[in-house]
C-alpha cells in the first residue's frame, strides 16, 4: 500500500513539474520579440492599420490568462489599451474547442474616430475580398464550415464571444472632443445574451451614473439606472423576429419610468432646461444588428418637469420687447409635454408650460445635430399671444416673432399705438400662415 501510494505521489509530482516546464517554456515563447512581432503583424493585417503590442505575457495567477499590454492601433488619432487579459474556457478547451472565458480591459483610450477608422478600414478590406474573383474574406471562411449559411456564421461569432468582460477605466472620447469613462461588467448567458451587467461613469457629463441590467426570464430583463438624483427603471424584451430584408431582425421594446431625475444632468455639458423630471417612456426598435438598434430606436415619452428653469432663452422679455430675445432665463412652475424620438431627433409636442401670469403652448423640433426649430405662443396675464419661433441649438436657442407677427405689430403700432400692437401681432400671424398654406410655402 505504501509503494502505491509513494507511486502515486511520484508521478503527482512529475505531471506538476512537466506542467510547470510547460508554463515557464510557454511563458518564454509568448513573450518573447519574435513572438510579439508576429501579433502585430497579424492585428495589422487584419485591422487594416498599423497596431503597436508593447509586451504579451502569460498571466498564472489568479487564474491562468494570456495578457497584452501597451496595445496602440495607429489610427488618427491612436486608440489605446494599456492591458488587455484574455483567459480561456478551459472545459471546452479540453474539449478541443477555443473560447473566451473572460476579457478584462484596463485603461483604454477609444476616441470615435479612431472607431470610425478602424469600422472603414475593415469595410474595405471586406469590399476588396468580395470585389476578387475567386476569393472569400477570411473571416468567413474561417468561421463557417462548407454549407454553412447565416446562422453557422451567427454561431461561430457567438463562440468567440467572451462570457464574461469587464472595463476598468475605459474611455471613450466624442468626435467633438468630449470624454467619458466608465466602469463596466457583463456576464452572457447561453445565448450570448446578457445575463447581467453594471455599469458606473466616472467620467464626463452623466459622471455618477450607476446602471445595472438583471436577465429575469427569457427575453425579459429589468433595468434600473441611477443619476440626476433620481431613477430610471423598468423591463426591456429583446426578440428574433422574421425579416423580409435580413432574414432575421432583433426586435427591442420596453416600458420605463423616471422619477425626479434633475435635466440637466441628462443634457450636460448642454443645460436648457433644469427642474426635476417626471416621465413615462415606451421604446421599440427592429434592426438586423445590436448596433443598428440605436439608430432605429423609437420611443415616445409624456413628460412634466417641476420647477423648470429654460436656460438661454426669457419668453418674458421676447414678449415685452416685440423681438428677437438670446440669453437670460423662464422660470416656470410646471412644463408637461409628449416627446416622439427616432434615432437621434426629437419631437415636443403639445407643451404647455404655465408660471404666474406667464403661459405658454408649442411644438419644437430637435434635429440629430440638435438644431431647433418650431413655434410656441406665449402670453402675459390677459394680454393677446404673442407667436414666437424657436431656432439655435440646444446650447444656444433663441425665440423671434414670426414674421408675419412682426410685419402685423408694426401696422397695429402705427394705427393705435399699445393696444394694437398686440392684435396686429395675432391678426399678422394669422395672415402669414394663411398666405403660406395658399401658396404651399
Amino acid at each position: 500500500m505504501a509503494r502505491i501510494f509513494r507511486g502515486v505521489l511520484l508521478l503527482a509530482l512529475a505531471a506538476v513539474l512537466l506542467l510547470a516546464g510547460v508554463a515557464l517554456a510557454l511563458h518564454g515563447w509568448v513573450g518573447s520579440d519574435d513572438f510579439r512581432q508576429r501579433v502585430q503583424q497579424e492585428a495589422s493585417a487584419a485591422l487594416g492599420l498599423p497596431v503597436r503590442v508593447g509586451g504579451i505575457e502569460v498571466a498564472l495567477w489568479p487564474l491562468p490568462a494570456v495578457a497584452l499590454s501597451g496595445i496602440e492601433v495607429q489610427s488618427r488619432p491612436p486608440l489605446t489599451l494599456a492591458r488587455l487579459e484574455l483567459r480561456p474556457g478551459w472545459a471546452a478547451l479540453l474539449q478541443g474547442r477555443l473560447e473566451v472565458a473572460t476579457l478584462v480591459l484596463r485603461e483604454a483610450v477609444l476616441p470615435q474616430q479612431a472607431i470610425d477608422a478602424i469600422l472603414l478600414s475593415l469595410q474595405k478590406k471586406k469590399q476588396a475580398a468580395l470585389a476578387a474573383p475567386g476569393l472569400q474574406p477570411k473571416m468567413a471562411s474561417s468561421f463557417q464550415p462548407a454549407g454553412a449559411g447565416a446562422a453557422g456564421g451567427e454561431a461561430a461569432v457567438d463562440r468567440w464571444l467572451p462570457r464574461r468582460a469587464l472595463l476598468e477605466d475605459v474611455s471613450w472620447v466624442s468626435l467633438k472632443g468630449s470624454r467619458t469613462t466608465v466602469d463596466a461588467g457583463v456576464r452572457l448567458g447561453a445565448d450570448s445574451l446578457p445575463e447581467d451587467a453594471s455599469l458606473k461613469v466616472t467620467q464626463g457629463h452623466l459622471r455618477g451614473l450607476h446602471g445595472s441590467l438583471q436577465r429575469e426570464e427569457a427575453g425579459q430583463w429589468a433595468l434600473r439606472v441611477e443619476v440626476g438624483g433620481g431613477t430610471v427603471a423598468g423591463r426591456l424584451g429583446m426578440q428574433r423576429a422574421p425579416s423580409a430584408r435580413s432574414g432575421q431582425a432583433l426586435v427591442l421594446q420596453g416600458q420605463l419610468e423616471t422619477r425626479g431625475v434633475e435635466v440637466s444632468a441628462l443634457t450636460a455639458p448642454n443645460r436648457p432646461l433644469s427642474g426635476r423630471l417626471e416621465a413615462s417612456t415606451t421604446l421599440r426598435a427592429t434592426a438586423a444588428t445590436t448596433a443598428g438598434l440605436v439608430d432605429a430606436l423609437q420611443t415616445q415619452t409624456r413628460f412634466t418637469v417641476k420647477d423648470a428653469v429654460l436656460n438661454g432663452m426669457d419668453l418674458v422679455r421676447a414678449v415685452q420687447t416685440v423681438g428677437l430675445s438670446r440669453g437670460g432665463q423662464t422660470r416656470l412652475d410646471t412644463l408637461a409635454g409628449q416627446v416622439q424620438s427616432q434615432g437621434r431627433a426629437a419631437q415636443l409636442n403639445n407643451l404647455v408650460a404655465s408660471s404666474g401670469a406667464l403661459s405658454a403652448t408649442g411644438n419644437v423640433a430637435v434635429s440629430a445635430s440638435q438644431a431647433l426649430s418650431g413655434r410656441v405662443s406665449v402670453s402675459l396675464g390677459n394680454t393677446v399671444e404673442v407667436p414666437l419661433v424657436v431656432g439655435g441649438t440646444l446650447a444656444a436657442p433663441e425665440v423671434t416673432l414670426t414674421r408675419g407677427a412682426l410685419l402685423g405689430a408694426a401696422v397695429g403700432t402705427v394705427v393705435m399705438p399699445g393696444v394694437g400692437t398686440g392684435a396686429g401681432m395675432e391678426l399678422g400671424d394669422r395672415l402669414g400662415q394663411g398666405l403660406n398654406k395658399l401658396f404651399g410655402k
